[in-house]
């Protein structure tokens, strides 16, 4: 690196020459010559001036016109030049395995060949232990009682064959298996145990498992 107006005044000076008679041989206006030299570069036309004027003027003078030429496009030119550094794209936040507590994810797979499964889906808030069984037994009342309308709710009944995955999504889910033992649970993805030991209903819930009753 090298400073380019000094080192052209310098030659200039050393051959006695000066701007009158370098611009009658250059054909390069005074003005720009001593703007070379002074390396104010803006008082030029355009960039493109800017280059020849500078190979030419270095040339005359005895000059490597072309290192001139790259020493100032080391300098003024390829930083402007040069492309802007495209934005990054800001990448979509990934989600972590996070599940609302109100939503329940529940995978079963049967393992048995054959398992007998009824999952009711609950999608009330709170939990009322009169209406859950009845879905499953008839209960009389000698005074009538005045309850909430119902939430909807759906319940499910089937049979899954070995291998057989089934997919639930609800706020709560009751399951009345008769082999709970030859099934298995995920929830939300973590895998769940299961009760054994005949006939089990049991509440999942986003916090976990809970066995009921028994037969």
């Amino acid at each position: 690196m090298f400073e380019i107006g000094s080192s052209l005044r310098e030659a200039r000076l050393r051959q006695g020459l000066d701007f009158p008679e370098l611009e009658q041989a250059t054909k390069i206006r005074g003005k720009y010559l001593r703007a070379l030299e002074d390396e104010q570069f803006d008082v030029l036309p355009a960039q493109t001036y800017v280059k020849g004027f500078l190979r030419n003027y270095a040339e005359y003078l005895g000059l490597d016109g072309q290192l001139y030429v790259d020493e100032y496009n080391s300098r003024y030119v390829l930083g402007e030049d040069a492309p802007l550094p495209r934005p990054r794209r800001s990448e979509p936040q990934r989600r972590g395995p996070h599940v609302e507590s109100r939503v329940v994810l529940l995978t079963v797979l049967g393992i048995a060949l054959v398992t007998g499964l009824v999952i009711v889906a609950w999608r009330s808030g709170s939990s009322n232990k009169n209406t859950i069984l009845g879905l499953t037994s008839t209960q009389t009342s000698t005074r009538p009682v005045v309850r909430p309308k119902p939430r909807p709710t759906a319940a499910h009944l089937r049979t899954l064959e070995k291998g057989e995955r089934q997919l639930f999504v609800a706020r709560r889910l009751w399951i009345h298996a008769g082999r709970p033992e030859a099934l298995s649970a995920r929830l939300n993805g973590r895998l769940l145990r299961l009760p054994s030991g005949g006939v089990k209903t049991f509440l999942v819930t986003a916090r976990g498992l809970s066995a009921t009753t028994g037969a």
